[in-house]
């Protein structure tokens, strides 16, 4: 039986970031300890200088196709972030990546593109994590006799755990077909309409958007499990359960980190204009918390089928096993896009670190169940959902690497 636990740290590690120090004497010394882990995939990212100005101190990282540099000044970089104490704790922490600051709204970046700060991600998780950056070729997929992996293959919900198990740990996700029956499922959807009143916006439940008639549409409703008895009866059945047991990790139906959001119900407009409702390519972890947190395993149940027309996931074929940027797809990324049509009553199951997007509904709508089957608590806790308070003072400027379990 597989593990798909890739965790290294605990709120335990949490730690206070001396700047000085950080880029004065642990960076360059990370960089040359792991220079083999980041060197082959630095060449190919074709890196750029890139700064760090932390509350007015700046120093600039670059990369010649050798070796790397870390210099004081952003003289000569070609693109510069501007961060606080607070977000360089943040970064060198793994509780916040460049996307979790875009998305936040506090990405501040006078020179450069968002583009080269994740590329430069990529190289400081591999230095401060012991990972190698992704490179061309390093990623096969191959079945449990050694044989190439069949990467549209579809399940059903009673075949073997140790099959189904093997081959999520190899592509980084699952289709199993007729887990559920069109009644089930249409009683679900019939509950989705009736708590929709039920939910308001600004209500801290649910997301919202604009289509191109003006008409505000719900487009995820939280916490469905309070309101629709059939999803609550489904959740604990033995078919979705049973799922949870691929993995020799104690995988157990929960949200990460402790979030009693257990199931999101969701309906895909056609013509959204404004608002979150279709998400470009990401990993669930894209905006932090992978190193705590990781992998857990996503679950769609497909209320109405899902194909090209209707709004259809698409995966990144061995991402979660490729450290790359945690957004976006790169021109040059060599793993394979595939495609995940449904129908009703299926289940997708992706890991949280799989590349992943919905495609916006063209024909018609599309309404799913997500919920999130999760790895249990490690001792040291986790650092909570969102962004916390660190213990500042007197707190370490350096503290010895996480064991790497990859």
């Amino acid at each position: 039986m597989i593990s798909v636990d890739v965790r290294t740290r605990t709120a335990n590690d949490v730690r206070s970031v001396h700047p000085s120090a950080f880029f004065g004497g642990e960076l360059p010394d990370r960089l040359r300890e792991h220079a083999a882990l980041a060197t082959p995939g630095a060449t190919e990212l074709g890196l750029r200088p890139f700064a760090f100005d932390v509350d007015g101190e700046a120093w600039t990282i670059a990369f010649d196709g050798h070796e790397f540099t870390v210099v004081d000044g952003d003289a000569t970089a070609a693109a510069t972030v501007r961060l606080d104490r607070e977000e360089l704790d943040d970064l060198v922490n793994d509780l916040r990546t460049p996307m979790g600051f875009f998305t936040g709204g506090d990405l501040d970046m006078p020179r450069g593109r968002l583009e080269d700060f994740l590329d430069w991600w990529v190289v400081l998780r591999s230095v401060l994590d012991g990972r190698p950056v992704h490179t061309s070729g390093a990623i096969t997929f191959v079945d449990r006799d050694g044989d190439p992996l069949d990467l549209t293959r579809a399940f059903r919900v009673d075949d073997d755990l140790d099959e189904m198990g093997s081959f999520l740990g190899e592509a980084g996700f699952l289709h199993l077909e007729n887990v559920f029956s069109e009644d089930e499922m249409r009683a679900v959807s019939e509950e989705m309409d009736a708590a929709m009143p039920q939910y308001a916006p600004g209500d801290n439940r649910s997301w919202w958007a604009t289509t191109q008639d003006g008409t505000q549409r719900i487009v995820r409703m939280q916490y469905f499990h309070t309101a629709s008895p059939t999803t609550s009866a489904l959740l604990a059945d033995d078919r979705l359960q049973r799922l949870a047991t691929m993995t020799s990790d104690g995988h157990r139906l929960r949200k990460p980190g402790g979030n009693s959001n257990i199931v999101e119900a969701l309906v895909k407009p056609l013509g959204v204009v404004e608002g979150i409702s279709d998400v470009p390519w990401h990993k669930d972890c894209s905006l932090g918390s992978h190193s705590y947190r990781c992998c857990s395993m996503t679950v769609g149940i497909s209320v109405t089928g899902a194909d090209a027309e209707s709004g259809q996931l698409r995966v990144v074929a061995g991402s979660h096993r490729a450290l790359i940027q945690p957004a976006f797809v790169r021109r040059n990324l060599d793993l394979p896009q595939v495609d995940l049509p449904t129908r009703t009553g299926d289940v997708t199951i992706h890991l949280s670190c799989t590349l992943h997007m919905s495609q916006p509904p063209v024909a018609r709508e599309r309404r799913v169940l997500y919920t999130d089957f999760s790895l249990p608590e490690q001792a040291g806790g986790d650092p909570g959902e969102r962004k916390i308070k660190r213990i500042r003072e007197g707190a370490p400027t350096t503290v010895s690497q996480p064991a790497v379990r990859r």
